[in-house]
Formats: structure tokens, sequence, C-alpha cells
């Protein structure tokens, strides 16, 4: 019998959440009839079903407004979190250009955020990548402290992609309601278990991604604010003047009531998801420490999203640790960047050496991860680490007590 027939649950174990989640059942079913039966355009106001898409559209809106604290009106549907970052970064800075051409992010962002960013320097933008310390963490002093007379934008990532690390959100937007500077936080991931009110913590512009809130693929939303201050972006694209002219183009009524639901779905149970998966990530964790030396965790180590662990086996290369646990689904990095043989910029900016960085393993929990999942993943990944280890000379002369870094390799 194969081991997949005796488990109470499917192989391999899904442990991938944060380059995408499952689309939650009761989404799928809220969205079913919006493919055959409702399936009207929702700017179609003549008939119908033209009116029943855009009153579905109209309810989706609400509800991921209610996820974030904002007005219906402020919600842009667009085609999900990295048309969302585009929007957010190349609207701003164009729109405002007239008034300064400085950008402030960080050296920890999302590709979304990062790529638009250098390609505006090519426009002649000035952009600051503010460093961040050990931990992934760039503070509101250190925000501050980049504005300038010309700085138009700051944008940050909120809950990082790679090693989970939450930034200061609310710091830094007070930093930048002081000094009249528009505000975007990436918030593509972590608001299934983390709460953001956009006026509270003085956010301009917020990107969302619905397959990373247990929504459908290709569907995500900006908020944008409208007042105190009223926010105009640049549209990237030209067409029937949909969302407000920003995102003109048809709208997607299925993939938006599905991430409607998502939202409404994400709001209810955010607290206690947050405290389930906690538990469910340090008994990962513990295992894997409790039983293995050599290993570290990367991020913060407790302001940071709780399904999210990334952990470097030193001694092991990542790559060979993935292909020897078949059984689980997990990540060597950011999967937007997995196609590549670069060192994670993200890495790179903690600090994190070039021998651990192609030994990290991220881990991501999420709504559907059972405890009984979590132990099977532990076991299989420390069977496959203990392996990979005996076959280690560098493990064997660190055990020899042989300090590594006093040996001088020679190359032929």
């Amino acid at each position: 019998m194969s081991i997949a027939n005796e488990l109470p649950f499917q192989t391999p174990v899904y442990l991938d959440n944060s380059s995408t989640t499952r689309c939650d059942p009761r989404v799928v079913e809220e969205m079913l009839p919006y493919f055959s039966d409702t399936y009207g355009n929702a700017h179609s106001r003549s008939h119908a079903y033209g009116w029943g898409a855009e009153k579905a559209v109209d309810l989706a809106r609400e509800r991921v407004a209610s996820l974030v604290n904002c007005k219906p009106s402020e919600i842009i549907f667009t085609s999900g979190g990295t048309e969302s970052c585009n929007l957010a970064i190349f609207g701003a800075a164009r729109m405002y250009a007239e008034k300064g051409k400085h950008i402030v992010t960080t050296a920890v962002e999302h590709r979304s955020c990062m790529d638009p960013c250098r390609a505006l320097e090519r426009e002649g933008f000035e952009v600051t990548y503010l460093p961040v310390d050990t931990n992934g963490l760039v503070t509101a002093e250190q925000v501050a402290g980049a504005i300038r007379e010309d700085t138009i934008l700051v944008s940050v990532i909120f809950g990082n992609n790679e090693v989970g690390t939450i930034m200061p959100a609310k710091e830094i937007g007070a930093v930048c309601k002081d000094k009249g500077v528009i505000f975007h936080l990436d918030a593509c991931l972590g608001l299934d278990t983390e709460t953001l009110d956009v006026d509270a913590d003085g956010i301009d512009l917020l990107s969302m991604s619905g397959h990373k809130m247990y929504g459908p693929q290709g569907i995500g939303a900006l908020y944008v604010r409208r007042r105190r201050p009223r926010v105009r972006l640049r549209a990237l694209n030209l067409g029937g003047g949909q969302e407000r002219g920003f995102r003109h183009g048809t709208l997607n009524v299925p993939g938006i009531v599905g991430m409607g639901k998502a939202a409404e779905i994400c709001k209810e149970t955010r607290d206690a998801e947050k405290v389930r998966q906690t538990a469910l990530s340090k008994r990962l964790k513990d295992a894997f420490f409790a039983q293995m030396d050599h290993l570290y965790l990367n991020g913060h180590p407790t302001q940071r999203l709780p399904g999210l662990l990334n952990i470097s086996f030193n001694y092991i290369e990542g790559e060979s640790l993935m292909m020897g646990m078949s059984t689980l689904a997990v990540s060597s990095g950011s999967a937007c960047t997995s196609a590549t043989l670069e060192p994670s910029h993200v890495m790179r900016a903690l600090g994190v050496g070039e021998d651990l960085v192609h030994t990290s393993i991220r881990f991501s929990l999420g709504r559907f991860t059972t405890e009984a999942e979590v132990d099977f993943a532990a076991k299989e990944c420390l069977a496959a680490a203990h392996k990979l280890r005996e076959m280690s000379p560098l493990y064997e002369m660190v055990k020899e007590g042989i300090d590594l870094n006093t040996i001088e390799w020679k190359h032929d």
C-alpha cells in the first residue's frame, strides 16, 4: 500500500501558501453562478444580466472595503497583486512628477514593487532603497530620515513573502501623513491573519491579491484614498473608463465575486487563524530545532506572519533537500524568482551569508493546514535533512571542530 493511502490527508502536503492559497470552497460556491447564469457585463446597464453582475460587484466591493475599513468607492479591482502594485507606484509617480521625483522604498520589496521602482529610475526618478536590519525590518525613523522636499511616494511591503517579517505600517503611515507624502503598502500577504485600517494606519494606497487570501487567481484590488488627502493616479492603460478611470477594461465578475467572499471570510476568521497558525508554526519549528543543530530562522522571531517559516539548514543545499522530500510542497524562496539561480535579494538584504542563502526552505502554512500535516512535514523533512547531513563533508569537518573560515580552498 502506498504512503498516500495510509495517511488521513493528501500528499504532497501543501506548505506553500505564500505562493498561492487554495481557493476556499465557500468562495468557489459563490462564484459558480457568475460563469453560466448571471454572466452579464457589470457595465451593461440596459438589461437584467448586467444589473445582476453590477449588484454582485457592488457587494464584493463592500466586502473588500470592510476588510481594510474604507469606503467601497475607494476599492479598484485589478487582475492581481502585481497590477495593483504597478498601478500604485507608476500611477502615483507619474501623476505627481511635477511635485518631485523622489521615491522611498525598502531593499526587501516584492518584485512587483521593486521592478517598477527600477523602471522609474530609468525615467528620471530617484529612488532611495532603505536597508533593513538582520530581522528584515525598517523603522519609521529611517523613513522619516529619507523623506525630502521632493519625495512624492513611500512604498513598503507589509508581510514579507520570503521571510515573513511584518513591517511597522502604522508608524510609517504616521510619518508619511506628517510629511504630506503618499504612502503605499503592499499588503498582498497578511490580510488573512492581520488587521489593517487604512485610516488609523495612515495608508493612502494599499495593494491586495485574491489568491493570497483563499480567493481565485487572476484578481486583485487597490485601495485608493478619496479624501484627506485625495489621491490621484495615472492609469496604466486606456479604454472604457471603468474603475474611476484608474483601471480600464471589462470587469472580471466571477473573480471579483470570489475576492469579495474571500475578504468576508478573512475578516471573520483572521483573529482565530492567527492564533491557530502561530501554534502550528511553533510546533513545526520546535520539531526542527529539537532534532537538528546548525539551523537558523530567517526574519523577525516574533513580528512575523504567523504561518511562514524560512529556515536555513546549514551544510545542506536547499534544492537537494526539496528533492529529498517529494511528499511536501514547499519552496526554496519566492515563487516569483525561483526560476533563477540568483541568491534572493531579500536574504542578501538581511545579511545572510552566501553559504546559508542556498540552504533555506520556506514553509508557509495556511487555513487548511492541519496538525497532522505539520507533524508529517517535520518527520519527512528531518529524515531527508539527516540523510543529506550524513553525506556532507563540511558537516563532518564542523563536527570535528574545524573552523571552516580558516580553510584556504584551492580551485584547479
